[in-house]
């Protein structure tokens, strides 16, 4: 394997916000006559797919672009206390040097992830973030990344936390690494048969071995 191009996912993959993220869906869920999210809950809910949980939470499909905006913002607020991923800041650094480039692509806004990362002191090591508001549309964003740099498909490596990163992925014939740490569960993600299911940080190693 000789990953020349390594683009993260955000929520879940390097910053920890889960339990942010259902802090605010819970002070959202009220203007939208939608229920709270229990902390109790939160185990059953990552074997679920995007659209599952939607369908679960009764959350209209017309107001999800309106609260992922507006969560999205109201994370800003809190971004810079947000906690890395155990093991991310010791290992993007290593990883980096074995890389021609780093990205991230994101549902959550650029200038959250920027923010984050500044205040980890990480933002150097990445050559740009790119995001997209749709929840299924980062297999159009992998191939235009892809062209952007000129790569192979077996050049790249995605990594992600999600059913959807690996379906984005696969549909647009990129590999990718399923990390376990994040919202969906071990056994959810490896049903997806993901090139790579990583469960720490420091894995990602052996992906990019040092030359």
């Amino acid at each position: 394997m000789s990953y020349r191009t390594i683009i993260f996912d955000f929520d879940g993959t390097l910053a920890n916000t889960l339990e942010e993220s259902r802090r605010i869906f819970n002070r959202l869920a009220p203007d939208y006559g939608l229920r709270e999210v229990t902390a109790e809950e939160l185990p059953s809910l990552r074997h679920m797919s995007i659209k599952q949980l939607i369908s679960h939470l009764d959350i209209p499909k017309r107001r999800v672009p309106g609260i992922i905006a507006k969560g999205t913002a109201l994370m800003r607020g809190n971004i810079v206390r947000l906690p890395l991923i155990e093991g991310m800041g010791e290992i993007l650094p290593a990883l980096r040097a074995r890389s021609t480039s780093f990205g991230v692509l994101t549902s959550n806004a650029p200038t959250n992830v920027d923010l984050f990362l500044r205040a980890h002191g990480l933002r150097g090591l990445f050559n740009f973030i790119s995001s997209t508001s749709k929840l299924t549309g980062k297999a159009k964003h992998l191939k235009a990344i892809r062209k952007t740099f000129s790569l192979k498909s077996e050049e790249m490596l995605y990594v992600g936390d999600e059913i959807r990163d690996v379906k984005a992925s696969k549909k647009a014939g990129i590999p990718v690494a399923a990390v376990t740490w994040g919202f969906n569960s071990p056994e959810t993600l490896s049903a997806e048969k993901p090139d790579h299911l990583l469960t720490s940080a420091h894995e990602l190693l052996d992906l990019s071995p040092s030359t």
